[in-house]
C-alpha cells in the first residue's frame, strides 16, 4: 500500500497549518452559524450508511403528503461553512480532488477533524447542512422542490444490513429494536422502488456488476475475498441521492449559474457498432437512429441478458464501450443515468466539485439568488479549472483503488497455488483468457497453459479456436484452472486450464 502512494504521488499525510485551520472550529457547531437557518432538529432523520462508514455526508427523511405525493428531504453536510474559498483548508483539498479509499485505509480530502468529526452527520450531534426538500408524485415526478440552510440532530445512525433486515422483516431483535422507526423505512422503500422504475423507463443503465469484499485482519493480511452483498437498502440510499443530484443540477441550470456538472456523454458510434458485431452471437443488437445511441437501447439488451449466464459479460462490455464520466463546467447531461441535468452535490467531505457547488450555492441563498455579474464570471473561470483538476484527481484515485484491490487479490492467492477452482471466462485476448471466480478474483490463462495446441484468435466473435482440434474458448465459457502463479508486488494472478 505504501509503494501505491509513492508510485502516484499521493499526500498521505496533511500540512501542520492544514490541520490547525480544522482544529481551529473545534467539535460543536457554532451558535452564531444556527443564524438564519431552518432548524430541523426535532425531525426524525436517519442515515444510511456502511457498517464501517466515518465519514458520513448525507441524511434523509421521507413523510407521505395529504395529497398521497411523497416529501424527501435530502440532508448533505455543510462543508462550505467550514471550508472557505483560497485559505488553506480549501488549498488542500484542492490539490487531493476526492478521497481516495485504499483497503484498509483512507487518503480523506479534508483532515479527520472535518471528515469524521464537525462535518460528519454523527447521530445525536447538531450539524449544519444544505438541505434539498422535493414533492416527488405517485410517478416519480418532482413537482416542486426547494434548496436552503438548514441544522438537523440525527436520530438514528442505521447501516445497510439493519435496514435490509427491517424490510425483509426477518429478524426479530431488530424489529423490536427500531419499532418505532419501521414505517419510515418501509415509505423510503416504497418511493425508492417508484423512483427506480421510472429511472429505468427512461433508459436508465443497471450495471449490476459484482464488486469484491476484502476481509483483512488486524495487520492488514487478507482474510478472505468474497462477493461484495448489495441489497435494496443500497438501492434507497442512491435513487434518493440521483434524485437530489438532478434537482440541484437542473435548477441552477436554468439560473445560468457557474456550475460543475457531472458528464457523461453517448459513447463513439464505432466503439457500438464493434460491440453489436460479439452481441450478433448472441442474437441481440443495439439500435442506431440517425448515427445516434439512446440510453434506452443499452438498456433494453441489460434487460434481455438480466438471470442469463452471458449477463455479467454483456454488462461488462456494454461498461468498456461507454466513455468514462468526467466533471465539466458545461451541462452535457449524463447518458448512464438516462438524465439531462446531472451534478455531484451530496458527497462534499469526499470530492471537491460537491464542495465548491456547495459554494455557489450558498452565495444564490444568501444574496437572494441576485447575485453580481463579477461574482458570476469569477466563478465561471473557476468552475472550468476546478472541474479540470477533479477530472485528473478522480483517475488517479480509480486507478490506485483498482490496483490496491488487485494487489490484495493477489496477496490472498500466494498461498492458493496448484489449487482448483470453477470459473468463466470474463474476456478473450490476444495473449490468452481472463477467467474470473466466483470470488469475483481474476486471473490469466496464457497461450501456453491452454493445453498442447495453438489457438487462433477471432477478433470480431472474441473467441480463440484450437487449430487442430478447433475447440474454441469464449466468453462466458464455464471452465476450470488451477492456479500457478500469484505475485502482489506485480498485482498479477496466472491459471492454467486443467
Amino acid at each position: 500500500m505504501l509503494s501505491l502512494i509513492k508510485e502516484y504521488k499521493l499526500p498521505s499525510t496533511f500540512p501542520e497549518q492544514v490541520v490547525a485551520e480544522a482544529k481551529a472550529y473545534g467539535n460543536k457547531i457554532n451558535k452564531e452559524d444556527i443564524k438564519n437557518r431552518v432548524d430541523l432538529r426535532k425531525d426524525t432523520i436517519f442515515t444510511i450508511d456502511g457498517e464501517d462508514a466515518k465519514d458520513i455526508d448525507d441524511a434523509v427523511k421521507v413523510t407521505k403528503l395529504p395529497n398521497e405525493n411523497y416529501k424527501l428531504d435530502v440532508h448533505i453536510a455543510d462543508v462550505s461553512n467550514y471550508v472557505k474559498e483560497g485559505r488553506l483548508l480549501d488549498q488542500e483539498a484542492l490539490i487531493r480532488g476526492t478521497s481516495i479509499y485504499m483497503l484498509g485505509r483512507v487518503i480523506p480530502m479534508l483532515p479527520r477533524e472535518l471528515s469524521n468529526g464537525l462535518c460528519s452527520l454523527n447521530a445525536g450531534e447538531d450539524r449544519l447542512t444544505l438541505s434539498c426538500t422535493m414533492e416527488i408524485d405517485k410517478k416519480g415526478n418532482v413537482i416542486y422542490s426547494e434548496v436552503y440552510k438548514s441544522v438537523i440532530n440525527v436520530t438514528e445512525r442505521m447501516n445497510y444490513t439493519d435496514v435490509q433486515k427491517i424490510l425483509d422483516g426477518t429478524d426479530k431483535k431488530i424489529l423490536q429494536k427500531y419499532k418505532n422507526y419501521i414505517k419510515d423505512f418501509k415509505l423510503m422503500e416504497e418511493l425508492a422502488l417508484i423512483l427506480k422504475n421510472k429511472r429505468l423507463n427512461q433508459g436508465y443503465l443497471n450495471l449490476e456488476l459484482p464488486e469484491s469484499k476484502i476481509e483483512l485482519d488486524i495487520n492488514g493480511k487478507v482474510k478472505n475475498v468474497t462477493k461484495y452483498e448489495k441489497y435494496f437498502s443500497h438501492e434507497i440510499i442512491e435513487q434518493f441521492m440521483l434524485s437530489a443530484n438532478e434537482v440541484i443540477a437542473e435548477k441552477f441550470y436554468w439560473l445560468g449559474s457557474p456550475f460543475i456538472y457531472r458528464v457523461h456523454e453517448e459513447p463513439d458510434i464505432d466503439k457500438v457498432k464493434k460491440l453489436n458485431k460479439f452481441l450478433y452471437n448472441f442474437g441481440l443488437k443495439i439500435k442506431i437512429s440517425n448515427e445516434k445511441i439512446y440510453p434506452k437501447e443499452l438498456a433494453k439488451i441489460l434487460e434481455k441478458v438480466k438471470g442469463s449466464k452471458e449477463e455479467k459479460v454483456i454488462s461488462n462490455l456494454i461498461l468498456r464501450t461507454l466513455k468514462v464520466a468526467k466533471y465539466e463546467a458545461e451541462n452535457k447531461g449524463h447518458f448512464g443515468i438516462a438524465s439531462k441535468y446531472y451534478c455531484h452535490f451530496t458527497s462534499p467531505i469526499r470530492r471537491y466539485p460537491d464542495l465548491f457547488i456547495h459554494r455557489i450555492i450558498s452565495k444564490y441563498l444568501e444574496e437572494s439568488y441576485n447575485v453580481s455579474d463579477k461574482f458570476i464570471e469569477e466563478y465561471k473561470e473557476k468552475a472550468e479549472t476546478r472541474a479540470n483538476q477533479s477530472s485528473e484527481r478522480e483517475k488517479i484515485a480509480t486507478k490506485v483503488e483498482r490496483e490496491s484491490i488487485d494487489l490484495k487479490k493477489a496477496e490472498y492467492m500466494e498461498d492458493k497455488i496448484g489449487e482448483s477452482y470453477e470459473g468463466i471466462i470474463s474476456s478473450v485476448t490476444q495473449f490468452g483468457i481472463y477467467v474470473e471466480l466466483e470470488n469475483t478474483i481474476e486471473g490469466l490463462v496464457r497461450f501456453e497453459h491452454l493445453g498442447n495446441e495453438y489457438f487462433e484468435y477471432d477478433e470480431n466473435r472474441k473467441i480463440l479456436i484450437g487449430e487442430k482440434t478447433r475447440k474454441t474458448y469464449k466468453i462466458g465459457d464455464k471452465v476450470t484452472i488451477k492456479v500457478i502463479s500469484a505475485n502482489k508486488m506485480l498485482r498479477q494472478i496466472d491459471f492454467e486450464i486443467c
